[in-house]
């Protein structure tokens, strides 16, 4: 299976939202939600895709041949490639019932460990959601990284125990998830967090935590006063906030403030192998990559998500061996231009 059949076998499944398009750039799904679309005019997606397609890679085949090494090592664990299946939740809602959050993430996380990267999961009002995301993260030896919703800090509590028990390697929060409505209206309040509660929380977790939805350098000091292993730079696609600027247009300068002293991914329209590449010269760590992978279980469960991993790991391969890096830790920012 190839990701076009994929592609193919996904638009018959995944429900009327998503057009399982042959670029996710945010433009088909537009500002529709329910949907995999945006918040507001849809113009945050959009403009993450388009950002990165602007970021050319500069060829030099004048260096030494043979084959590149993809590999990277992440609080302990290797990877085969620096990139990982982001957190979704609600898919039922926001795309078909074939699945819902509890199939979905069974299939993503054991399908990923296999094929040597690691699923992000997600989390929802549905205390079933984030038990069997913890449940599919033990079943694979701890190899996930839960997401957890910014809650009040009784419930985090109650969460991050689920989160030990699955023996996670890392742990999670998508804080830019407090633009989503029910949380903004829960009680006790959920949503923002300051940076006394985020410490609070990143002790809580006893593994590595992650702050997602940082956008600003600002942001980044603040995530990492509360004592956070890494941030990701993220806009949550565009979900929460309309006008936001592209990650891609942000990554460089948090990178240049934090990136000595954590780890840093991004997310946000990246959509191929070479887009990695761009984001790996720009100061990111890894890579976060979501709605393709929701396609590619929607399109071919396990056997899709392999299929998109191999698309994706290829295009990097050849963009390394492309612009003269034969590593990872070879890729540099000179070879790229903005």
């Amino acid at each position: 299976m190839n990701y076009n059949q994929v592609l193919e076998q996904a638009r018959g499944d995944i429900g009327g939202y998503c057009k399982a398009c042959p670029v996710c750039n945010g433009k088909a799904c537009g500002n529709q939600i329910p949907g995999p679309g945006a918040k507001g005019i849809g113009d945050t997606a959009i403009r993450n895709y388009d950002k990165w397609q602007e970021i050319r890679v500069n060829m030099d085949t004048l260096c030494a041949g043979g084959d590149v090494d993809t590999s990277c090592t992440l609080f302990g664990k290797e990877f085969a490639y620096p990139f990982f299946a982001g957190p979704v939740g609600a898919v039922n809602l926001h795309y078909s019932e074939k699945y819902d959050d509890i199939s979905y993430n069974k299939i993503l996380v054991s399908s990923c460990k296999k094929a040597g990267i690691a699923a992000f999961t997600g989390d929802g009002t549905n205390p079933l959601v984030m038990e069997a995301a913890t449940q599919a993260v033990k079943e694979n030896d701890g190899l996930g990284v839960p997401t957890i919703k910014p809650w009040n800090l009784d419930t985090i509590k109650e969460k991050m125990e689920l989160v030990h028990d699955a023996g996670a390697f890392a742990a999670a929060m998508d804080i830019d998830a407090a633009g989503l409505p029910f949380l903004k209206n829960m009680d006790p309040p959920a949503g923002c967090k300051t940076v006394e509660e985020l410490a609070r929380i990143v002790q809580m977790a006893g593994v590595p935590f992650i702050v997602k939805g940082v956008m600003t350098v600002k942001g980044a000091r603040k995530a990492k006063e509360a004592g956070a292993a890494a941030i990701v730079v993220s806009n949550h696609g565009g979900r929460v906030l309309d006008q936001c600027p592209a990650t891609a247009e942000v990554l460089e300068a948090i990178a240049d403030e934090v990136g000595d002293s954590m780890k840093i991914f991004v997310d946000g329209g990246i959509r191929s192998g070479t887009d990695v590449f761009k984001a790996l010269a720009l100061g990111a760590d890894g890579v976060l990559i979501c709605r393709p992978f929701v396609v590619s279980v929607y399109g071919g469960g396990s056997e899709g998500v392999q299929a998109y991993i191999d698309k994706i790991a290829g295009e990097l391969k050849d963009t390394m061996q492309m612009c003269g890096a034969h590593s990872i830790r070879e890729i540099t920012r000179d070879m790229v231009r903005k």
